[in-house]
């Protein structure tokens, strides 16, 4: 009985003793639960047979109707596929970011390094839809880059944002441009916490720069390395949606139609609400399931994990 109020009278003093902090908390907490878990009252359209006008409770259940439809549909194969070459191909581009903070980290401290790291940071700040708009002008089989490139040859410039086979691979490599640089920032961050004497200790046992590399700052960028890639695993159906329906045309659509896209359009342009969110929520929970396996997986592995 004593031991359980000194802990609660712990709890309480550390609560109190800390009140600044917990305080300035407070409106993160709060806007977590506005914006993230109020919302979830919107799961139950997924079950049941939503109409506006009668509201979400009013409406009658339909069980797991619209789950079967979607199991059921031509898309489902379709879809799934998609969002797994995209998911899976930018997945295997993850460690181009740890090789540039490397890279950028045997660079000397001086002008070129630091204007290196401008110019790679600078295509994230790019929005969505420019960037979209420089991949259409650039591409273009006729008057874009690639187009002038191939005539100065006599040949033929192929149509990449009209392939459906090169549509992952002009998706996936576009995105390594626009982010790499960014994505490298935490790496760069874990890379300049190691402890200089380390660096002293391996150069007076002879250690070379890549041995240095690879017994010093590729260990140190482990548990970093470890924690991104589980979330990106957990999110590995969650293929974003805005550059992918903008990449989207007649040409490319059997390749392009992803989760997230087909949730839009049957949700927001044909009305269907409850089948929509019956697609998302599959969606949800599949990645989440995903996070759980990998997590697990990791710590017992490397004994790296989010919990």
């Amino acid at each position: 009985m004593r031991s359980g109020q000194a802990s609660s009278g712990g709890t309480f003093g550390a609560v109190k003793r800390n009140w600044g902090l917990y305080l300035l908390l407070l409106p993160a907490v709060v806007l977590s639960l506005l914006f993230a878990y109020k919302p979830m009252y919107g799961i139950l359209i997924a079950f049941k047979d939503y109409s506006p006008a009668l509201g979400i409770t009013e409406s009658p259940w339909a069980g797991f109707k619209y789950f079967e439809k979607f199991f059921n549909s031509y898309q489902f194969s379709n879809t799934i596929k998609n969002t797994l070459i995209i998911s899976l191909y930018s997945l295997v581009t993850f460690p181009i970011p740890i090789i540039l903070a490397l890279m950028v980290n045997q660079m000397r401290p001086n002008r070129f390094r630091r204007f290196f790291q401008t110019v790679s940071y600078m295509p994230h700040f790019i929005s969505t839809v420019v960037m979209v708009g420089l991949m259409v002008i650039l591409l273009s089989p006729s008057t874009g880059l690639v187009g002038n490139l191939f005539s100065l040859f006599g040949k033929e410039a192929p149509d990449l944002l009209g392939s459906s086979s090169l549509f992952s691979s002009v998706y996936v490599w576009s995105d390594v441009w626009q982010h790499v640089g960014w994505d490298s920032i935490i790496f760069i961050a874990a890379l300049s916490a190691v402890d200089p004497s380390l660096y002293e200790a391996a150069t007076v046992d002879g250690a070379s720069r890549w041995h240095k590399v690879r017994y010093i700052d590729i260990p140190m960028l482990m548990p970093t390395a470890v924690t991104l890639l589980i979330l990106r695993v957990g999110g590995l159906l969650g293929v974003g949606f805005e550059k992918v329906y903008l990449m989207q045309n007649d040409l490319n659509a059997t390749s392009s139609e992803i989760l997230s896209t087909y949730v839009y359009k049957i949700g927001l342009l044909s009305s269907q609400y409850s089948f929509s969110s019956a697609v998302n929520l599959f969606n949800t929970v599949i990645n989440f399931i995903l996070l759980i396996i990998v997590n697990q997986i990791s710590k017992k592995i490397s004994e790296n994990s989010l919990w």
